[in-house]
């Protein structure tokens, strides 16, 4: 049944690309060295779109954003530990073929970040991000969080908006 309302919740999306059930582990293979990320510029950058389409946190809702990511600390309380990401970013450097394979070279970045309802630990809403952190990228995101606790924009929106294109993402912001 749950299944069944994220299917329909992204549906209203437009984002059938998103995925919701934690990552099991198959498909690997298939996976290895085959990612491509567009470009290892941190302005302009963005994931394999078939490796790492994003994923949603089912726990976070419109209904409940008040509840959840809006709340100081929320983020921190979810993110998944360093080891797992660590050993995660290791692993996706080699699938992005990246030239360079030394691990402080890339963040280990949520697709569709914590704050705004992204998966904490499904790999496909996590990829090795060229360049350091902060980037760009953070500044968009923080831009579509603050509007979305403050009511300006639909959690559904920023979802779509950063998994679209990070890039033009905070335009929706009014």
């Amino acid at each position: 049944m749950l299944h069944v309302l994220i299917g329909k919740s992204l549906a209203v999306l437009g984002a059938a690309a998103f995925v919701a059930a934690p990552w099991t582990g198959s498909g690997q293979a298939a996976r290895a060295a085959s990612c491509h990320a567009s470009s290892l510029d941190a302005a302009t950058t963005k994931p394999d779109p078939d490796c790492t389409p994003g994923a949603l946190n089912p726990a976070v809702t419109q209904a409940n954003i008040h509840r959840t990511v809006c709340v100081a600390g929320y983020t921190k309380s979810i993110r998944p530990p360093v080891a797992y990401t660590n050993a995660l970013k290791r692993r996706q450097i080699a699938e992005y073929g990246y030239a360079n394979t030394d691990p402080s070279a890339y963040e280990e970045d949520h697709f569709i970040p914590l704050s705004l309802g992204g998966a904490p630990r499904d790999p496909k809403n996590l990829w090795p991000e060229p360049g350091s952190s902060p980037n760009p990228k953070d500044a968009v995101e923080f831009k579509l969080y603050k509007a979305l606790c403050a009511g300006r924009i639909t959690l559904a929106a920023a979802q779509h908006a950063i998994a679209t294109d990070w890039t033009t993402a905070g335009r929706i912001v009014r």
